[in-house]
């Protein structure tokens, strides 16, 4: 896998050699095309037995007291959902373009995101502040809203089982401002500095995709994302995209 660092050096390289840059992005190309292939190939036969497993379970309820029948179908969960982010992650720079309405995307997404908080019966506090006016965007309206849903995801993991979380979204100028906030755990500022990079996780089951991938697609759209956090007020992450 690819860190930033091995991006930034083939970056500085294509800028100052015509002809090492077909031969980079040549080989980029195939690098994707290997991880989509690989992850692919795996999780077919995973799915498979997942789904067997699900069978044998419905058909013989008996089997949740086999010793580590639990852990077996969490690992079995764990990694199709790795498979499924590594996916993502591998693809995450590749974008779709069409033109749509940002601000409606956001109050989608808000109101998708309140309504999974009632049907699971929480008690976290959910606020958002949309400001109209911002205009139609172009950009991959797909993947900015996995980018979203991700953010609101990590909230929601962090303030447990009550807290408050909130979504605001503004332009100013010629740039579109995203802020996801809550009152959690917070971010230790050891662990703040690795929180972007690939398979980096400081939660329980987690993958070290989700932000990573949140990073490469905001900047694939010519955008930035940023954390700051503390163990007293939470965490806030700020997506900036360029209009």
């Amino acid at each position: 896998m690819l860190n930033n660092i091995d991006i930034n050096q083939m970056n500085r390289l294509m800028e100052e050699n015509k002809d090492a840059k077909q031969i980079i992005t040549q080989l980029l190309e195939n690098h994707h095309t290997s991880v989509s292939m690989i992850a692919h190939e795996i999780r077919n036969p995973l799915t498979l037995v997942s789904s067997s497993l699900q069978i044998i379970e419905a058909q013989h309820p008996e089997v949740k007291e086999f010793h580590n029948w639990s852990q077996t179908m969490e690992d079995v969960r764990f990694m199709c959902d790795l498979l499924n982010e590594l996916s993502s992650f591998n693809n995450s720079s590749t974008l779709h373009h069409s033109v749509f309405s940002i601000e409606k995307l956001l109050k989608n997404i808000a109101v998708s995101f309140a309504i999974s908080l009632d049907a699971a019966d929480s008690h976290i506090e959910f606020s958002s502040k949309i400001i109209p006016g911002m205009g139609d965007f172009t950009g991959d309206k797909i993947k900015l809203e996995e980018v979203f849903l991700n953010l609101l995801q990590n909230a929601k993991d962090a303030v447990g089982a009550e807290g408050r979380i909130s979504l605001s979204a503004e332009r100013r100028n010629d740039t579109i401002v995203i802020c996801c906030q809550d009152n959690g755990c917070g971010i230790s500022e050891d662990q703040i500095e690795t929180i972007f990079d690939p398979f980096v996780t400081y939660k329980e089951n987690g993958t070290g995709l989700g932000l990573s991938s949140a990073k490469r697609i905001t900047e694939a759209h010519g955008g930035t994302i940023q954390a700051e956090s503390s163990s007293e007020s939470g965490t806030v992450f700020t997506v900036t995209l360029p209009v």
